[in-house]
């Protein structure tokens, strides 16, 4: 299990490097901690790559961002719901093999016709981790819509002793105060679909997080978006190309 969660983050560094040979190859951030190595790697937007001991879980996996065929598959596929910037059923397709596990919510589940579905609240436990389904929908008067209360996504992920937040669409919302012990948190960053940056600082202060990556930036001003940023302490805040 060491070696396979040693090369697979070379596999996936030395992929990306090739296949975005024209542009910007995505970053990849590792952390080792007692009883495990992660790595998480930066796909663009909201799509991610975690490969924990091995074990390669993809978030929102898009199109766009990929393309996925020279990577290694996907053990889970996690997505959060079903705009087009997060559900993509050819990338889904793209990073599965036989066995992959795909959990999602109802909406997501039904238009792929397969999936194990989480609602808000539930629990799903697997391939030695443990993954909670927790709200993401807007507050803000006139986007309820965008993201309405109940039907969406975020997760949050106990990998051994690290627990990752990856919210998914959604504004700095009252649950978010329940979220306990996050090590590495996920919250997006562009108005009218998510937050703005002010409001994410809020998201930030209402759970505080050890480390914070912004992200499903959009066209946010990534200057007010430090400044934003600028007085919080005891949060280290990671910028990533995430546009």
């Amino acid at each position: 299990m060491k070696r396979v969660s040693t090369i697979v983050p070379l596999l996936l560094a030395a992929s990306a490097a090739s296949m975005f040979a024209q542009g910007a190859a995505p970053k990849t951030d590792a952390f080792s901690y007692d009883g495990g190595k992660l790595s998480i790697t930066f796909l663009g937007h909201a799509s991610l790559v975690l490969d924990w001991n091995g074990t390669l879980v993809f978030v929102d996996p898009v199109t766009q961002y990929g393309p996925f065929s020279g990577l290694p598959k996907a053990d889970l596929v996690l997505i959060t719901h079903e705009h087009g910037d997060h559900f993509d059923p050819k990338a889904v397709a793209a990073v599965s093999k036989d066995g992959t596990r795909i959990v999602t919510n109802k909406s997501v589940a039904d238009k792929l016709k397969k999936g194990e579905i989480l609602a808000n609240g539930q629990t799903w436990e697997g391939l030695k981790m443990k993954i909670e389904a927790v709200p993401a929908y807007n507050t803000t008067k006139g986007r309820e819509g965008f993201h309405p209360k109940g039907r969406d996504n975020g997760f949050v992920l106990t990998l051994g002793k690290k627990r990752v937040y990856i919210a998914g669409d959604t504004e700095d919302i009252p649950e978010m105060a329940a979220l306990k012990n996050i090590d590495i948190a996920f919250l997006p960053v562009n108005q009218p679909y998510t937050m703005t940056p002010a409001q994410a600082v809020k998201a930030a202060l209402a759970f505080k997080p050890t480390i914070l990556y912004p992200y499903h930036l959009g066209n946010t001003d990534m200057n007010a978006l430090k400044e934003a940023f600028k007085g919080v302490k005891r949060i280290e805040v990671r910028y990533r190309d995430l546009q």
